[in-house]
């Protein structure tokens, strides 16, 4: 099986081909082949039986669409997963909390002046749903090392969101948990294309956050936490014989 591994941001991905001497755990990929295609950068590797094809898309929708795209159609994966950071809008979402996408949807897609409602487009869909497999998966591995991993609706639009109005309005509107800028935009590649996808996402701020959060630090740290997971989701799949 071959399988896409991306996020939006170069800190998200680096974990997985770190050659740090002190972090052995994180060097998951030794040996990879890199290849330039559309602007980008593609990492095709070996995790035991499994292909890998690893990738930063870059921030924003159209950005991760691309990437997803090129990931399914030009390299032929057949199942992909995404990790990175994403900002709370429920109250009861923590820094550092690991979410699973259940649901996804475009919080910035608005032709309500036609009388459709917010993110939702003719022959499209408001909410798009990952692989129930893969969540179960990532449950299995939750549960293994004692990780709570929280469920949610992730809204996803072109836009940094640091409004609290807007926030609410988002949390209000689609019932959403957190917001990001890339999540529902690869869930809409891979639901056209029936392609399974998984969608963890680490909090990186709350309502609740400390003035003297440093942003860069905690997208370090959570970037080992999210691809450990990662890999322990891909042993699974691996040992699963899928």
């Amino acid at each position: 099986m071959k399988i896409a591994i991306m996020g939006a941001m170069v800190e998200e991905v680096d974990p997985f081909l770190s050659e740090s001497e002190h972090e052995p755990l994180l060097k998951y990929f030794k040996k990879h082949n890199d290849i330039e295609y559309g602007g980008n950068l593609y990492h095709e590797a070996k995790y035991r039986d499994l292909d890998i094809v690893l990738a930063y898309s870059k921030i924003g929708k159209v950005y991760s669409a691309l990437t997803a795209a090129t990931m399914i159609e030009k390299f032929g994966c057949e199942m992909l997963l995404f990790t990175g950071v994403a900002g709370a809008v429920a109250p009861d979402l923590k820094i550092g909390d690991l979410v699973a996408a259940i649901q996804l949807c475009q919080h910035d897609l608005d032709i309500t002046a036609f009388g459709h409602p917010h993110g939702y487009v003719p022959e499209g869909k408001v909410y798009i749903e990952p692989s129930k497999e893969l969540l179960h998966i990532a449950k299995e591995v939750a549960d293994d090392r004692g990780i709570e991993l929280k469920k949610g609706i992730i809204a996803t639009g072109d836009q940094f969101i640091a409004d609290a109005k807007k926030k609410r309005w988002i949390a209000d509107t689609f019932d959403a948990d957190a917001i990001e800028m890339e999540g529902a935009s690869v869930a809409v590649v891979c639901d056209s294309l029936n392609v399974p996808f998984f969608v963890l996402r680490a909090i990186s701020d709350a309502a609740d956050m400390d003035a003297a959060f440093d942003f860069d630090e905690f997208l370090k740290h959570s970037s080992k936490v999210s691809s450990s997971f990662i890999i322990g989701m891909l042993e699974k799949i691996s040992k699963s014989g899928n």
